[in-house]
């Protein structure tokens, strides 16, 4: 009974010591500045695969080593990247054709906004199907179905 209520006690100090755990993996991230080399392994001395070139960029997150990250982009292109190159900032890219933005969560609301493939959106929060965003002065609702950067059941607050 003492060792279980030492290695409790040991555990409840490493959390608050330490504090929260690291995110989980896969997670969506955005990239944070204009410009961020993908390298082929996880250090500075590995070879440069290419530039991103867009800050706001979603990302997924699927591996963590160290201070780096391997993340996949909406094309599923892969590579590695400092953690300093990450935003957990959220944004979307539309991945259908035409898609509409909506005054409220329903299609039968007023459209605002007709965005096309590929345009980046800021996520400001995710209920049920329905996704809220914002690009530019725009800010209304969005299918969570045409956006890719977030996962079908999460919850964005």
């Amino acid at each position: 009974m003492k060792f279980f209520l030492f290695f409790l006690l040991s555990l409840m100090t490493t959390t608050l010591a330490y504090g929260e755990e690291s995110p989980s993996v896969p997670r969506f991230v955005s990239l944070k500045p204009n410009e961020v080399n993908a390298r082929v392994g996880p250090g500075p001395n590995y070879p440069v695969e290419w530039v991103y070139l867009k800050a706001g960029l979603p990302v997924e997150v699927i591996v963590e080593f160290d201070t780096w990250r391997k993340i996949r982009d909406i094309d599923k292109a892969e590579g590695w990247v400092h953690q300093s190159m990450l935003s957990s900032k959220r944004h979307a890219i539309v991945q259908n054709p035409e898609v509409l933005m909506y005054d409220a969560k329903s299609k039968q609301s007023a459209p605002l906004v007709r965005l096309q493939k590929g345009v980046i959106l800021g996520l400001i929060k995710c209920q049920d199907t329905w996704c809220q965003t914002q690009i530019y002065d725009f800010r209304g609702w969005v299918e969570r179905s045409a956006l890719w950067g977030v996962y079908p059941n999460e919850s964005i607050k």
